[in-house]
């Protein structure tokens, strides 16, 4: 039987890979720096402990080298940013050995770099914030002359909405300007779009054709003013899509994306905000809503014959309850609506990402994941550290 090796174990997407092959009969393998929730899934066949890919990129580099020696004709699936540069980089190395279908480095860099990919946006006219880059010894002056307020400061590659900074006044400015910068490097200066509503369109792709499309509607998000989406629906939005379409048919991209727009309020015109160039935190909505991405992108990278999912029922919701859901609800403004709808945990065409009858490892993993990362200080940071 195929070996499938899942990377990125921490991650909620990772979970949805591995249901979604595992209950399809695969032998999946999956692995993480550290013993995560994924682990306890009964459709783990094997678990393994690898360098991190972030902290130690050339330690896991030689890893996932290795590993694709020893294990002929296996199917690589990274899943975070890390791990799915580093595959990038070494893909021709890797596709000696074994099978997996991911961005080159060049392609994964430019998505991954938001001012790259609001400048390729510019050329290919597709809707977007302006935005503006400064120079290292550019000063307030001359920036006022360039950017309204109000409006972001926005590192240039992060993740999770990290780093991203609101402005209002040219006062609160400076102290912030050089805080992202010591920690990010420059940051670009973004216009602030009022939230019309936030989407997203997920696609899979090779040799630049189109075999799976999905796009969501944030419903609720953490934090509330702006991160990960917690709750999020099943829609379709031609405009958007053909814009998706055509910036990563451009990129000539491999593999899977999310591009996340947003509906500016004023004029009602979908802006791009950024690439998510690898598998996203809300791909359960996808799979729950038809448009199995786990096991298109494994067919696909076989190179076997593949019906394309671009069509599926609209409405399906899928809610992420542990934990993003209830950090929301605990920042939230403690409406009656809100209270309504956080306590309304049975509703049709609603499922759950980690909390799953058929395999509630996960469930315990996810508590024990938590208890643990209370203990570290870094974890602790990942998990809280969001939104702007």
């Amino acid at each position: 039987m195929k070996r499938i090796f899942v990377m990125d174990g921490r991650s909620r997407a990772a979970l949805s890979i591995i249901r979604s092959l595992g209950r399809k009969g695969y032998h999946v393998i999956v692995g993480e720096s550290y013993p995560c929730a994924s682990f306890y899934s009964k459709y783990v066949s094997k678990k393994l402990i690898y360098p991190d890919p972030r902290k130690q990129p050339e330690l896991f580099e030689e890893f996932i080298l290795n590993w694709a020696k020893n294990h002929a004709n296996a199917f690589l699936i990274p899943v975070r940013d890390d791990c799915t540069e580093i595959c990038g980089k070494i893909k021709d190395e890797l596709e000696q050995f074994v099978t997996l279908l991911v961005p080159n480095r060049e392609q994964f860099e430019l998505a991954r770099d938001k001012y790259k990919t609001i400048e390729i946006a510019r050329q290919l006219n597709i809707p977007h914030p302006k935005t503006y880059l400064p120079k290292i010894d550019e000063d307030i002056d001359e920036l006022k002359e360039k950017i309204n307020l109000p409006f972001l400061i926005k590192p240039k590659v992060s993740s999770g909405s990290r780093g991203i900074v609101y402005i209002k006044n040219w006062n609160e400015f400076e102290s912030h300007y050089k805080k992202i910068t010591s920690h990010f490097g420059v940051p670009m200066l973004q216009e602030f779009i009022p939230q019309g509503g936030g989407f997203g369109v997920s696609l899979l792709l090779k040799n630049g054709e189109v075999y799976g499309k999905f796009t969501h509607k944030r419903i609720r998000e953490y934090p509330i003013s702006g991160g990960p989406s917690t709750l999020r629906e099943g829609v379709a939005h031609p405009e958007m899509e053909e814009y998706a379409i055509r910036l990563m048919q451009h990129l000539k991209w491999d593999g899977v994306a999310m591009i996340e727009f947003r509906i500016d309020s004023r004029d009602g015109v979908p802006k791009l905000m950024e690439i998510n160039p690898r598998f996203w935190g809300s791909l359960q909505t996808a799979v729950y809503s038809g448009v199995d991405f786990p096991h298109l992108l494994y067919l696909l990278g076989q190179g076997e014959n593949c019906l394309k999912q671009l069509e599926y029922p609209l409405g399906r919701r899928v809610r992420w309850l542990l934990m993003g859901d209830i950090l929301w609800f605990l920042s939230a403004p403690k409406t009656r609506s809100n209270i309504m709808d956080f306590l309304r945990f049975r509703s049709k065409n609603t499922s759950y990402e980690i909390c799953k009858w058929d395999d509630l490892g996960p469930v315990y993993g996810t508590f024990l994941d938590a208890f643990n990362a209370t203990f570290s200080r870094e974890r602790r940071k990942h998990a809280l550290d969001r939104g702007w």
